[in-house]
């Protein structure tokens, strides 16, 4: 048996805002530049809008009376399109760098590790160093712990430390993060 293709209705564009004739509150607040801040009737305000060629738009509706605007409704929703892509670009990102060790891990491998956990603190990126333990192992995880500890006193000047070494399941894990670089 095929299946019929069944069409789904066209959904609208929704904006986010109440606009114009939108808006269902009998009176409101009216504020903006081009305008005399005040509570008015909607038909008043809704005048106002078309007599200055711009749109009435309702910015807080759970106001009492809802609080609307006098402005260019496009325009509006341009800015704050624009604004929030600058507030995203402004957001850190925190960067999370793995170092896996073994708990007998020789000097040479450690160094070699240190070295990598430095350079990542230096470029900002927090640091996850752990243990992991394969099978009968985990009797060594004093050793383990040992060695996480020791990693944190060396990368002290660099980094803070932000977890003790806890242990979880087959893994003791610490984690690192960068100290603030005075500029």
């Amino acid at each position: 048996m095929r299946r019929r293709f069944k069409p789904q209705p066209r959904r609208e564009n929704k904006n986010p805002h109440n606009i114009n004739e939108k808006i269902l509150a009998p009176e409101v607040r009216l504020v903006g530049d081009n305008v005399e801040i005040g509570v008015y009737p909607i038909r008043k305000a809704l005048d106002k809008a078309e007599e200055l060629e711009l749109d009435l738009v309702e910015i807080s509706p759970k106001a009492v009376p809802p609080v609307c605007k006098i402005i260019d409704y496009k325009k509006f929703l341009y800015e704050q399109k624009k604004r929030e892509k600058v507030m995203k670009a402004k957001a850190t990102k925190v960067i999370v760098k793995e170092i896996r060790f073994g708990p007998q891990t020789d000097d040479h491998d450690y160094e070699f590790k240190k070295r990598h956990a430095e350079k990542f603190l230096k470029e900002g990126a927090k640091l996850k160093a752990y243990v992991f333990f394969k099978g009968r192992s985990i009797v060594y995880k004093d050793q383990g712990e040992i060695l996480l500890l020791r990693l944190a006193s060396e990368l002290e000047e660099v980094g803070k430390v932000e977890q003790m070494p806890k242990l979880e399941g087959k893994r003791m894990t610490m984690f690192i993060a960068p100290k603030a670089s005075k500029k």
